[in-house]
């Protein structure tokens, strides 16, 4: 190669891995059908775009499209009750998907949810959509690496999520290594640098005060890489919160409702045993104790802003008491709780989404990815840290398609002001991390790919 190709094959920026697309269905929109054939093209790449943006379409699209390109089966992994609803979408969009729950497959795309991943064989498949793999975020955690694993060997790869990152940039490390462009050890080293100089996975990256986010000591950008890094991602994903974020498309079909967030602070009526007075907690054991404590006076509250309107509503609880509980206070609302098998569960978030059951009591790790629920309009959650959770579990309701201003009530007691205020913090941050993602993912598509050069580079003949 000439030094061009090889400073080209150094910026690890990617190539091409895919094929032209065969069939994208009328029924897509212009920047849903863009994207699409741009992850054809790319053979392996992530859709970041925001819940209501239609993902699992543009998913369904391109895992036909390989089916037609290879002859060969497509994985389609989604959370636990979601697969029922990509099925339906695949009818309505008329794409042939079958559902498989055992490791028996069908030609053509074969749906899945990612606790079934074991029953199934990598060499069976041509390609795998994990949908909302935010999943396999954590870097040290059982379920990346099960993914990752599997997805080593598969030519066509397609991740696709709202919360690609909702931490740190370094999780975009994990999404990277499961499509096989660069390992998150390798990324890291690459783009970023911690003041221990090793390659710890557990650092967070350090941006000044005046960049936002978190300031602490662990990983940050090298002086030279963020625009080499953010040209890198853009070479693998596209990231979205509305169709005019990756192209000259309209936003005029894509314009959400107003949220109504209310906060409610509740008096507890019992106080930690030697106080006169609720204070706020300082740490994780004082908030664990106080959640605990107030069991009774929440649920009172979250029961008390649900019943009586005759609309659906969805709560979501964090304790095992607190989902009994508020099974027992609204009569007319299911509870999805861990207990229940997979195929109870689906049975419940079936007779919400279909009106059966006014309401659905359930947490956020149970129910909180994937499901469309745009017709409820009312969201009851207690005050988290997480906030992943709350995003996912607001945007259940609050998406595009949604045709109500959506009510969100957020729960806390006196003792839980830190977790109030920490929450809000994170929201901040995280909007701010996307504006940046989408940002210079947009200034990356501007930049021509290769290195130019003025002058004709030659080299010594040694």
């Amino acid at each position: 190669m000439n030094y061009e190709e090889f400073l080209e094959a150094k910026a690890q920026y990617g190539g091409d891995a895919g094929f032209k697309a065969i069939s994208i269905p009328d029924m897509l929109f212009d920047f849903q059908g863009d994207t699409v054939e741009r992850s054809l093209r790319r053979g392996r790449s992530s859709i970041f775009f925001d819940c209501g943006l239609g993902k699992t379409p543009m998913e369904l699209a391109w895992a036909d499209n390989v089916v037609r390109h290879t002859n060969k089966k497509v994985l389609y992994i989604t959370p636990l009750g979601v697969a029922k609803q990509t099925i339906r979408e695949s009818e309505k969009f008329g794409i042939e998907a079958h559902r498989s729950n055992d490791g028996q497959l069908v030609s053509g795309i074969n749906v899945t949810n990612y606790e079934k991943l074991h029953r199934f064989n990598p060499n069976d498949f041509a390609g795998a959509v994990c949908d909302e793999s935010s999943f396999i975020k954590a870097m040290n955690g059982k379920r990346r690496a099960q993914v990752t694993e599997f997805l080593r060997t598969l030519p066509f790869r397609l991740l696709a999520t709202a919360t690609a990152a909702p931490n740190d940039y370094v999780e975009l490390g994990t999404s990277s290594e499961a499509l096989g462009v660069m390992g998150q050890i390798d990324m890291l080293n690459r783009f970023f640098k911690n003041d221990q100089n090793t390659s710890d996975t557990r650092m967070m990256i350090r941006r000044a005060p005046n960049q936002g986010g978190p300031v602490s000591a662990g990983w940050r950008f090298k002086g030279h890489a963020e625009e080499p890094f953010w040209r890198w991602v853009c070479s693998w994903a596209r990231a979205a919160r509305r169709p005019s974020d990756v192209g000259p498309y309209s936003d005029a079909r894509f314009v959400l409702p107003r949220l109504i967030e209310r906060e409610h602070i509740i008096e507890t009526r019992t106080l930690p045993d030697g106080m006169l007075f609720p204070l706020a907690a300082t740490n994780m054991q004082e908030e664990r104790e106080e959640r605990r404590r107030t069991v009774q006076e929440r649920c009172e509250m979250a029961a008390s802003l649900v019943s009586g309107t005759g609309k659906p509503f969805v709560i979501w609880c964090q304790l095992n008491p607190e989902g009994d509980l508020l099974e027992h206070l609204v009569p007319d609302a299911v509870q999805v709780s861990g207990s229940d098998s997979d195929e109870e569960k689906e049975e419940k978030y079936e007779a919400f989404a279909s009106g059966q059951a006014r309401g659905i009591v359930t947490k956020q790790v149970i129910g909180g990815w994937g499901l469309n629920w745009q017709h409820c309009a009312h969201v009851v959650e207690f005050a988290t840290h997480s906030f992943e959770q709350h995003y996912q579990g607001v945007r259940r309701c609050w998406r595009f398609g949604q045709t109500h201003d959506v009510i969100n009530d957020l729960i806390a007691t006196e003792g839980q002001r830190g977790i109030k205020e920490n929450l809000r913090r994170k929201q901040v941050a995280a909007d701010k991390m996307f504006d940046e993602l989408v940002r210079h993912m947009n200034e990356s598509v501007r930049i021509e790919g290769g290195y130019k050069f003025e002058k004709e580079v030659t080299t010594p003949c040694w």
